[in-house]
């Protein structure tokens, strides 16, 4: 069966994920306009730098639980290297749509309300109510993806 797009773009954020380097969790994101793919990104540690996978979880270590203690992990959000990656490579995503394998943290909530993405698709939750309380004061859309027939 033939995807729409939202179903479509929702499963190269899957896809992407699987580039993941964090133990924790895998998240992958695109980043789209007007039916164009623009960007992409997963969670892991910055270019040059040594991967979770190959030195361990500072966060398992201390026992950091979930949606806490951001500063505390050598890894980059998905959505923040989808952003990053369109920076880097001259592409603007104003006004563009973001797709995730999780709903988005408070950190790139900000980032993705002043890159001037409109819409968000996300799957799951994350523990972190003033994500979506920031989201909402900016009047960008969010739709949760588990939730579309």
């Amino acid at each position: 069966m033939r995807p729409n797009w939202d179903e479509y773009f929702m499963e190269m954020a899957e896809i992407v994920k699987t580039r993941s380097t964090c133990l924790r969790r895998k998240v992958g994101a695109v980043i789209v306009k007007n039916k164009r793919l623009l960007s992409t990104g997963y969670n892991g540690a910055p270019s040059n730098t040594a991967h979770c996978l190959d030195i361990g979880c500072l966060r398992e270590e201390r026992k950091i639980p979930s949606g806490e203690r951001h500063e505390l992990c050598r890894g980059i959000h998905a959505e923040q290297n989808a952003i990053i990656q369109a920076a880097y490579h001259g592409v603007s995503i104003e006004g563009a749509v973001l797709y995730c394998t999780l709903q988005p943290c408070v950190l790139c909530a900000k980032m993705i309300i002043n890159a001037g993405i409109e819409k968000i698709y996300c799957k799951g939750s994350y523990p972190d109510e003033l994500s979506m309380n920031l989201l909402k004061e900016a009047k960008i859309e969010v739709i949760q993806f588990d939730n579309i027939d």
